[in-house]
C-alpha cells in the first residue's frame, strides 16, 4: 500500500502504535487477572517505550526480512490480499519473540529465558489473531484514508 517512503513510515508508525498499545493491553490484563477501564489507562504507561521500539525494528529491519521470507512462498502476480497476509504472518513471526523478550526485560519481574519463551508463547496466538483480524484491517483503512489515491478521469 504505501508508495514511498513517507508513506511506509507513516504506515509503520500506525501499525506500530496499535498494534503495541493492544498488545500490552493484553498483557496487562493477563497480570491483573481480566480487564477493567484500569487496563487501558495502565497500557498508557509502557506506550513511550514500546511504540518507538517496535518502529524502529519493524521500519529498519524486520520489514525487509518478512518481505524476503513471505516472497519466498508467494509470487509478486499473486493475489495482493494473499501477498499482504503473508507479509503479516511473517512480521508476526519475527517481531512477537523480539518485542516479548524487550518487554520480559523491560517489564518483568524475573527477568529468565524461561519468562521469556512464556511470554512468548503467550503474546504470539493473540498477536497472530489481533493483526490478521483487527489491527491490520483497521490500520490499512486508516492509512487508505489519509492517503487516499485521486481517480483517473
Amino acid at each position: 500500500m504505501p508508495k514511498n517512503k513517507f508513506q511506509d513510515a507513516v504506515f509503520t508508525l500506525i501499525m506500530a502504535a496499535v498494534m503495541v498499545y493492544g498488545m500490552i493491553v493484553y498483557n496487562v490484563a493477563l497480570n491483573m487477572g481480566g480487564v477493567s477501564g484500569q487496563t487501558f489507562l495502565i497500557a498508557l504507561n509502557e506506550i513511550p517505550i514500546m511504540v518507538p521500539i517496535a518502529f524502529v525494528l519493524e521500519f529498519f529491519v524486520v520489514g525487509k526480512i518478512a518481505r524476503r521470507l513471505a516472497f519466498s512462498v508467494m509470487r509478486p502476480d499473486d493475489r495482493p490480499q494473499f501477498i499482504t497476509y503473508a507479509i503479516s504472518i511473517c512480521i508476526c513471526c519475527i517481531m512477537c519473540p523480539i518485542m516479548s523478550l524487550i518487554a520480559t526485560l523491560l517489564f518483568k519481574e524475573t527477568k529468565s529465558f524461561a519468562v521469556w519463551i512464556q511470554t512468548w508463547a503467550m503474546n504470539f496466538p493473540m498477536a497472530m489473531l489481533y493483526q490478521l483480524f483487527y489491527c491490520g484491517p483497521l490500520v490499512r483503512l486508516i492509512f487508505r484514508t489519509i492517503f487516499r489515491e485521486k481517480k483517473q478521469c
